[in-house]
């Protein structure tokens, strides 16, 4: 009965277009999904990005850099559909569009995931300014939806943005790589509260575009003698 009025009080809205969704217990119009370009193979075996040549292993990008992070996974290309819809989550205080994203994950990956068995999950964390201003990180939330889901601890904080740094879309790829130079932390203190060995870790971001935030981020976790870095992210932007 609760669920019943709360439905009617607050109907799901289409995480696309914003409509009320029917029939009800979907979580998006049946249009916008059949508009949402999934990735499928064939894909690079270390981004997830799609590649033309079914014969060939990786992308472009993936072949003339050494990422340390191991294997990453995404939904999404990263079209005007999902750029509206990730930008109504991250910037409009859409907060109920992770619901969604996050039973795609779960679909798609869920258990690749368990297979992977990441001991944490962490999301890539934005500056305390920008916290400031939304309220929240769009990937922290993702990463706790993601962590009930699967019975993973998720750490908010292992990592901190202790630099405020230019929006990343504006850069190029060098420029990218010196703006998030340093801009990342390891919190001693919340590994230290945690108590237990971290050897994998899977980060949680909304976008990856040329891989310049998660490897800043790999970079920091591989020098705390953390063994495995993987990532999964909404989409997989264009910008490379």
């Amino acid at each position: 009965m609760l669920q019943v009025f709360l439905d009617m009080l607050y109907p799901v809205r289409c995480p696309v277009c914003d409509e009320i969704v029917m029939p009800k217990g979907e979580r998006i119009c049946s249009l916008c999904k059949s508009k949402l370009k999934y990735i499928s193979e064939p894909r690079c075996k270390k981004c997830s990005k799609p590649i033309e040549v079914e014969e060939e292993e990786y992308c472009s990008d993936c072949l003339r850099k050494e990422y340390q992070f191991i294997k990453g996974f995404a939904l999404w290309i990263y079209d005007e559909h999902m750029k509206k819809s990730i930008s109504d989550f991250k910037y409009y205080n859409k907060k109920e569009n992770a619901k969604f994203y996050i039973q795609e994950i779960i679909g798609r990956y869920g258990k690749t995931i368990e297979k992977i068995s990441p001991d944490v999950l962490v999301p890539v964390p934005i500056h305390k300014s920008k916290h400031g201003e939304r309220g929240y990180n769009q990937a922290d939330i993702l990463a706790k939806g993601l962590g009930k889901e699967l019975g993973l601890p998720v750490l908010s904080h292992l990592l901190i943005r202790n630099k405020k740094t230019l929006p990343q879309k504006q850069l190029s790829d060098k420029e990218r790589l010196r703006n998030l130079r340093k801009a990342f932390e390891f919190n001693h203190e919340i590994y230290q509260r945690y108590g237990k060995e971290i050897n994998k870790v899977l980060l949680v971001d909304d976008i990856y575009t040329t891989g310049s935030t998660i490897e800043a981020c790999s970079n920091v976790l591989i020098n705390q003698k953390i063994k495995e870095v993987y990532f999964v992210t909404l989409c997989i932007g264009k910008g490379f």
